[in-house]
């Protein structure tokens, strides 16, 4: 599809809204090592729009994960002798879930028995919509068939991470956008197949995305677009909605990045700089301005 694209609509803000108005994000992730993914979705989140962040992490890292910005919240969890989330984390991330309003897991996680455990528990038992990404997508697929989410869920593979899901929810033995619809149908959630013009899909409907370019082809991509869907999901979005304005906003801050740096010299965190200057964009296209976007098949 051609001309102006019907993107989700992200309600303007009212003068009276406080930080309560546009939820809390609980973003579960980081380990030795990896602190630095956590720290960029939970930026992300803040940039995208969510009143409040809380970044759960072991306690090895949490300095660590603490010092890249003042504006989030940590939240110190028990951890394995590898720096990693401990199993017995479940318990504490259950009472943070309470007050959350949406949830976000895998950035930096890191594998363990332990987790791919501690994972399963939580896509089962936590209602809150969640956005699974990375070495969480990595535990559901190691812990055998994919169980039935406990809330919306939006899954975001990269093609590694889906043929791994496809391994226990076999759909087709390639990723595709028919692949990516037939594994949201089945597994009951939204799937974002990321790549060169990412599919999003709930089973139902299918989008590919025409915004994003090969400078984002770096570490740490993806952990900013699991902080900005769960931003939008913060905000009241549905799962479906999330995920489309998500990727778009996430492709277009990394156009407008590589229109001013260069696709070579794109970084993970010039998404997050350049997220402002995408919601102005959208926010024009919403007004009636017409771009390419995303294509409904």
């Amino acid at each position: 599809m051609t001309g102006t694209v019907h993107l989700p609509l992200l309600l303007p803000r009212a003068r009276e809204a406080h930080k309560g108005h546009f939820g809390t994000a609980l973003l579960v992730g980081g380990s030795r090592g990896m602190a630095g993914a956590v720290a960029l979705a939970g930026m992300a989140a803040l940039r995208g729009g969510a009143g409040l962040v809380r970044l759960a992490v072991p306690d090895p890292c949490l300095d660590t994960v603490a010092a890249f910005e003042p504006a989030y919240i940590t939240a110190s969890l028990p951890p394995d002798a590898a720096g990693r989330i401990g199993r017995a984390a479940a318990s504490a991330l259950e009472v943070l879930a309470e007050g959350s309003t949406a949830v976000a897991l895998g950035p930096g996680l890191g594998r363990s028995d332990e987790l791919t455990d501690l994972v399963r528990h939580l896509y089962v038992t936590l209602p809150p919509p969640m956005v699974v990404d990375a070495d969480a997508l990595n535990a559901l697929a190691a812990g055998g068939p994919l169980p039935q989410p406990g809330g919306p869920r939006v899954l975001t593979p990269h093609p590694g991470e889906f043929k791994r899901l496809l391994a226990v929810c076999p759909v087709a033995d390639a990723p595709s956008p028919q692949a990516a619809a037939e594994l949201a149908r089945r597994s009951g959630t939204v799937v974002v197949l990321k790549g060169h013009r990412s599919t999003i899909s709930d089973g139902q409907r299918t989008d590919v995305n025409t915004t994003g370019n090969p400078g984002m082809a770096s570490g740490g991509s993806g952990d900013v677009l699991t902080g900005l869907v769960a931003a939008l999901l913060c905000q009241r979005l549905a799962a479906w909605e999330a995920a489309r304005l998500g990727v778009f906003l996430h492709g277009l801050a990394g156009d407008l990045g590589a229109a001013e740096l260069g696709e070579e010299s794109l970084t993970a965190s010039d998404l997050v700089r350049f997220l402002p200057p995408a919601f102005r964009r959208y926010r024009e296209l919403a007004a009636g301005a017409p771009a390419p976007a995303a294509a409904e098949r």
